[in-house]
């Protein structure tokens, strides 16, 4: 990490520094989170860092280690099947709510979506393919018209960033994803809220089992 410009305010910079370590992997779970030390790289104070940390632990992506500060959360299946239940409703509704929209620019937004993720697939760079992924999700957010969608989902896509990092850093198969995106973005581009909301459902309870299989797989090696 990069000492930081103080263009934001101090706070909202070392969250977000904090956040984009957190969802690469630069900062694995079970990584030990010290107010001296983040404070140090980062050139700052430690009241900036202990508010920062404050807010990374209310979204459930640290966790307090007594005396000894913090350390990133575990990411483990049961994280993943909550995260994604929360998900399956927000996307649901959101592609719905996207194919009911009148918004004059919506199917050239989502095909600029879905150009962002092929290129991200050209490239095979996980941090691309994240970022794509959250993009599109994010531009049927507002698509939607619901300005509340972006903001009451925004801890539980903080730990999908982190989710699919972890899964597509590991080499498993990217192709599902975006063909189900393109589906999605069909639908929706049809007016189709019924067919929108379901396969956005699907595409998230598909993401949940290939997660969960992958981290029981992994376990199982692992034991």
């Amino acid at each position: 990490m990069e000492p930081l410009s103080g263009r934001k305010s101090l706070t909202d910079e070392v969250h977000d520094r904090l956040v984009d370590a957190l969802c690469s992997g630069a900062l694995p779970p079970g990584t030990p989170l010290r107010q001296e030390a983040i404070a140090e790289e980062l050139n700052v104070s430690r009241q900036p860092v202990l508010q920062a940390l404050g807010l990374l632990r209310r979204d459930g992506l640290v966790e307090p280690m007594g005396r000894r500060g913090y350390r990133v959360s575990q990411v483990d299946a049961n994280l993943v099947r909550h995260v994604y239940d929360l998900r399956e409703a927000f996307d649901g509704l959101a592609a719905r709510l996207a194919a009911q929209s009148l918004d004059v620019n919506r199917k050239s937004a989502l095909r600029a979506a879905i150009q962002q993720g092929h290129h991200a697939l050209g490239s095979g760079d996980t941090a691309d393919l994240v970022a794509a992924d959250v993009a599109f999700h994010q531009t049927i957010y507002r698509l939607s018209g619901n300005p509340l969608l972006p903001e009451a989902s925004a801890a539980v896509w903080l730990q999908i960033r982190r989710v699919m990092h972890a899964y597509l850093q590991s080499g498993s198969s990217r192709d599902p994803i975006w063909t189900e995106h393109e589906a999605i973005a069909d639908a929706i581009c049809a007016g189709d809220g019924d067919r929108a909301q379901q396969l956005a459902i699907n595409h998230s309870n598909n993401a949940k089992h290939r997660l969960t299989s992958k981290m029981k797989d992994t376990e199982t090696h692992t034991n």
